[in-house]
């Protein structure tokens, strides 16, 4: 059994507006951690027997005592990752969306089918839950990253566990605290404080019956693999470089504003945020023009002041990095059109940025940069920039400017190589939709009932005719 009280063997979180320390948690034992794991999958040998329509009630519950909550979860989310403190009520309220849909339209989504076989037989498909689920959480949505699998899997009857970023581990525990608030049995979401060795074994323990993550493709491939060593299904939410299409057509004002909330949503900490604006040649000094004096007007502060449109990265390492690819991609030949200097003082800042003159073999163009940095891509015409949206290894979200919405649409649903394609406008997430990518962002949905549908067995029974 691992000391619990080793120096090395607790978390620990920093204010990264400010580098103070805000709390330490001791990490679990061997044993500890084995014993939530058999109390997690108890409370799921109890809730499975549940009605979908006592599941829903709980999780309405739940959505309720979020909002209840939520002045004083925001601030701690702010405090731990540095979100500006309106962006982290806008998180709550999408957590409690999430729950009130999911209550809703649970029942309709996993109730029983039943099928008229070609032989005469009747078919009944039923779909049940398999048991307990292990989810590896990102810092930048600390609590929508948890909520988003979470409810799908507590609706579907299933039980889960939480591996949550260590800089929001605060974020996490209070999430379970409101969890059980609202009436959810206790120990059915369980939040592990455990670190990478712990973790792979978990995933390999005969009760945990499979792991969803959210992080990078690297980290994604890694906790794949472990999972598939012991035959573990998994979701995989991975990152992205999501472009933004500026047609000849598109309205320009518009692409400029969207596009300027879409980079620096959640100080550019998204993977769905947009991060490559591919425009095409006829529009091109148009939107560069507007787009530059824009991001040049956003402000830099304190996430808890209500004219700031920026706080700072999560990280000091996260920012460090950000910088060395704005660096290696200018000494690639891209050009800094505003931005692009590391602010000094306290606090991990770092400006809006935008890069222009963005060719392939760079950070800007092959790479995420998870953070405030804008990069923008000429492309000869229409046909062009579908092409380059499209030349990422990655494939999660991306979007489309133009006044013809009907040939927009059919540009995203026969050559956007993305899960999610967002026309004339800028979103995160929506309950009533899939949410999840392809290539190297992964794969799985969540959202719109397929959340809830990923961890069951779905069981086939026949009967004679």
């Amino acid at each position: 059994m691992k000391d619990t009280h080793s120096p090395d063997r607790a978390m620990t979180t920093t204010n990264p507006a400010t580098e103070e320390v805000i709390d330490t948690y001791p990490l679990m034992s061997d044993e500890e951690m084995h014993a939530a794991l058999d109390a997690c999958h108890a409370a799921f040998s109890d809730w499975r027997m549940t009605s979908h329509e006592e599941r829903g009630k709980v999780l309405k519950a739940i959505g309720a005592k979020l909002q209840e909550r939520k002045d004083e979860f925001a601030a701690l989310m702010t405090r731990e990752m540095g979100k500006r403190l309106e962006d982290s009520r806008d998180e709550i309220d999408l957590c409690s969306a999430i729950c009130d849909w999911t209550a809703q339209a649970g029942p309709e989504v996993l109730a029983d089918e039943t099928r008229e076989l070609q032989d005469g037989r009747k078919g009944v498909l039923s779909k049940s839950p398999i048991g307990v689920i292990y989810g590896i959480q990102p810092w930048n949505f600390p609590a929508y990253q948890a909520v988003r699998y979470a409810i799908a899997n507590l609706m579907a009857g299933n039980g889960v566990l939480l591996k949550h970023a260590e800089i929001c581990t605060g974020s996490g525990l209070m999430l379970r605290d409101i969890f059980e608030e609202a009436g959810l049995p206790k120990n059915l979401f369980t939040v592990m404080l455990i670190d990478h060795d712990q973790s792979d074994e978990l995933i390999a323990h005969e009760l945990v019956r499979g792991v969803t993550m959210t992080g990078s493709a690297n980290s994604g491939s890694i906790i794949a693999a472990k999972a598939g060593e012991h035959l573990k299904k998994t979701v995989m939410e991975l990152g992205s470089n999501d472009a933004y299409l500026v047609l000849e057509d598109a309205d320009i004002d518009l692409a400029v504003k969207t596009c300027v909330a879409g980079r620096i949503y959640n100080n550019g900490q998204t993977c769905v945020n947009a991060k490559r604006f591919v425009v095409a040649d006829k529009v091109y000094d148009a939107f560069v023009d507007g787009y530059v004096k824009a991001m040049g007007e956003v402000s830099l502060g304190d996430p808890t002041k209500e004219d700031t449109d920026l706080g700072p990265m999560a990280r000091k390492d996260l920012r460090e990095t950000l910088h060395e690819q704005v660096e290696k991609s200018v000494a690639k030949g891209a050009k800094i059109a505003v931005g692009g200097t590391m602010p000094e003082g306290t606090g991990y800042y770092y400006p809006a940025t935008v890069l222009t003159e963005v060719e392939p073999g760079q950070p800007a163009y092959d790479e995420e940069l998870f953070g405030p940095v804008a990069s923008v891509i000429r492309a000869k015409d229409d046909e062009d920039a579908m092409r380059i949206a499209n030349d990422s290894r990655f494939g999660l979200g991306g979007g489309i400017f133009s006044k013809d919405e009907d040939r927009a649409l059919e540009l995203a649903k026969q050559h956007f190589d993305t899960g999610m394609v967002f026309i004339n406008h800028f979103n995160l997430a929506t309950p009533e939709m899939p949410f999840g990518g392809v290539k190297d962002s992964g794969y799985g949905r969540e959202h719109g009932g397929f959340g809830m549908t990923e961890f069951i067995n779905a069981k086939a029974i026949t009967l004679p005719g």
